[in-house]
């Protein structure tokens, strides 16, 4: 495949993307929206403000516009991936488009009813080598996005994440009370299952999630688990060699 990286530490490097985004027109990981579009109508209104981290190159901003939600807040931290779909949606009023980093996100607290973000997390782990510790580097990333992410969303707001990351180990991120939200999550896809996660902002954990953090805050080194796949949807396959 013309864009595969020699390397998976390539997929965080924005030099890569730059470069893919010059030529490449469009690549959905984990399904288009479509796959998921049934899942999203109890949590997501067509009324609602949305904010897609991580947009990249993806049909989904454009699926979602036309399915009916026209007010859409596009990052991504790649210039040329921001300024090439600017223009390709130019006939969208409504949808704008940022570059910006997800830990440091240039909106006012409560600014969004719904912030979503598909395989944008599972990027951030190409670099995991163990399967028993996650990095502290890469712990402290993903609390620093999580951390904008529940200050950018609105009492009642919902952090969708799409992603390959099964409960027993994205829950050891998302199950945190400084976060300030509920956890519920559902799956989709024929013979491989994918993840939807909805957290809702101002709800409490429920007690089997509240007793993952009381666990984690207990053990100082969590020992997440590897994932191994047979996933055979995106022709790029770092998803499934990431130790989760």
């Amino acid at each position: 495949m013309a864009h595969l990286p020699d390397d998976n530490s390539r997929y965080k490097d924005v030099d890569y993307w730059d470069e893919r985004y010059k030529t490449e027109q469009c690549y959905d990981w984990l399904g288009n929206f479509s796959k998921f579009e049934h899942l999203l109508g109890d949590h997501v209104k067509k009324e609602d403000t949305i904010l897609i981290l991580g947009c990249g190159n993806s049909s989904m901003s454009g699926d979602m516009y036309r399915a009916g939600y026209h007010s859409i807040t596009n990052i991504d931290y790649s210039s040329v991936c921001i300024n090439t779909m600017r223009t390709r949606h130019s006939d969208c009023p409504g949808m704008t488009w940022h570059q910006m980093d997800v830990r440091q996100l240039s909106f006012p607290d409560a600014s969004f009813d719904v912030i979503l973000e598909k395989a944008t997390l599972d990027a951030i782990m190409v670099e995991e080598k163990s399967p028993w510790k996650v990095s502290p580097q890469t712990t402290a990333f993903i609390h620093k996005a999580l951390t904008e992410i529940s200050r950018c969303l609105k009492p009642g707001g919902r952090f969708v994440s799409v992603t390959f990351a099964q409960p027993f180990f994205r829950k050891r991120l998302y199950a945190c009370t400084e976060y300030n939200w509920s956890i519920k999550h559902y799956t989709y896809g024929d013979g491989f299952e994918y993840f939807v996660y909805v957290l809702t902002k101002g709800e409490e954990l429920s007690p089997e999630d509240a007793a993952i953090e009381r666990k984690l805050l207990e053990d100082n080194e969590a020992t997440p688990i590897s994932i191994t796949t047979t996933q055979r949807d995106d022709k790029e396959d770092f998803l499934s060699t990431i130790n989760l």
